[in-house]
């Protein structure tokens, strides 16, 4: 691993930081499916009056990551993650009060939205990707998403003790306070670095670079899907699985089987995608999600059922994000890593946008998911085929030193 500017931010201290601050904002933001059924029921909201606040939201992640992004590679991450968490801990307890739809698009949408683009994967891989080796790079990565898929076990089932035991807007408030542990952790990610030589591109041209190459559009439209079919399982399996009869705490089990088996997931890809084709591995889980997703349509549903697509998707779920980080890496360089993250990143959160928004609105013209099931069955088709063509190799100008 690379050394730091700081003697004591050393790459395990970043990378644990990194992990930590994952397992927070993360572990919060997948709380949000738990709180679909009573903030509409107490509101008198239909489902996509509530789905479309959390569409705003994924959709203005995804617009803030790359500016986020490049913020953090000019200022430097510190600073990115103190302000990030700070609009998220503010969109949090607003959230608590909001009494009209408007309210709740403003606090849950737009400001909780800003605080993800700042303090997720774009900012902490960026950090993360500049302070390791290209043959531990892609392992890294792993570690860190994992550390996300950590935040999705472990803080679900406080999400759900806490509106069980004090209620759905006090839990919203005790979870701003978990955010707020961000602040500290930040300092941790103050790496300070510099421009690596031969790395003189500016902002723009090195957006204009990518533009160029049909590599970088390939993972655009490939995590495009990724965030369309997380977004949509995240936020309406519980009450897919609710309408089926089952009670809320095996959809928030079954969310949470989707973070633990992901920890594995995320930890397996990024180890392989350091010793073996990233790119191959992408087209392996968009089509193994689709057969996942069909099986799962396919047979009478009940709890272990259920239990049991949790694991597989699981294991699938974010294995993304190390391959796609490093392809990024691998094929541009780090000068502009968090900033380029966040531009394929902002594909994940269009993705993202219709895939929570579609599934509210699908249910409520029609009653069912079984639509919106589907599209995300011919989706994870459309990913497989759009990342078998990528070009895994490095830019001439980055030579050998990728």
């Amino acid at each position: 691993m690379n050394t730091t500017n700081a003697g004591w931010r050393t790459p395990t201290i970043i990378l644990i930081a990194g992990c930590v601050i994952l397992t927070l904002s993360m572990g919060v933001r997948h709380t949000a499916g738990l709180f679909l059924q009573p903030m509409s029921t107490d509101h008198g909201w239909t489902r996509e009056t509530f789905s479309f606040a959390f569409a705003l939201q994924n959709l203005i992640w995804g617009l803030g990551s790359p500016f986020a992004g490049a913020i953090a590679d000019r200022f430097g991450a510190g600073r990115t993650l103190l302000v990030a968490a700070s609009l998220y801990v503010l969109g949090l307890v607003l959230m608590s009060l909001a009494p009209t739809p408007l309210t709740l698009d403003l606090s849950a949408g737009l400001l909780i939205g800003l605080g993800l683009s700042g303090s997720t994967f774009p900012v902490i891989m960026g950090v993360i990707g500049r302070h390791t080796t290209p043959e531990k790079r892609s392992l890294a990565l792993g570690i860190a998403s994992a550390g996300g898929s950590f935040g999705q076990f472990a803080v679900l089932p406080i999400g759900q003790m806490l509106i069980s035991t004090y209620g759905w807007q006090s839990a919203l408030v005790l979870l701003a306070c978990g955010v707020g542990l961000i602040a500290p952790l930040a300092y941790a990610m103050a790496d300070g670095h510099k421009p690596s030589a031969g790395s003189g591109q500016s902002v723009v041209e090195a957006l204009h670079e990518a533009s160029r190459e049909r590599s970088f559009h390939y993972l655009f439209w490939g995590y495009f899907v990724c965030g369309f079919q997380t977004a949509f399982i995240m936020l309406h399996l519980p009450s897919y699985l609710v309408d089926a009869g089952m009670s809320a705490n095996i959809g928030m089990t079954a969310v949470a089987l989707i973070g633990l088996f992901n920890i594995f997931g995320s930890f397996f890809f990024g180890w392989r995608g350091g010793n073996s084709s990233k790119k191959n591995l992408l087209v392996w889980i968009y089509a193994l999600r689709a057969v996942a997703i069909l099986i799962f349509m396919l047979v009478p549903l009940s709890t272990a059922v259920a239990w049991a697509f949790a694991a597989v998707i699981g294991i699938l779920w974010l294995g993304t994000v190390p391959l796609t980080n490093g392809l990024i890496a691998q094929i541009f360089g780090l000068r502009y890593m968090s900033m380029l993250t966040g531009v394929v990143f902002l594909g994940h959160q269009l993705g993202s946008f219709l895939g929570a928004w579609m599934g509210g609105r699908i249910f409520d013209e029609t009653g069912s998911y079984a639509l919106a099931w589907a599209i995300s069955i011919g989706l994870s088709v459309l990913a497989a085929i759009c990342s078998w063509p990528v070009n895994e190799k490095p830019l001439a100008r980055l030579g050998k030193a990728a």
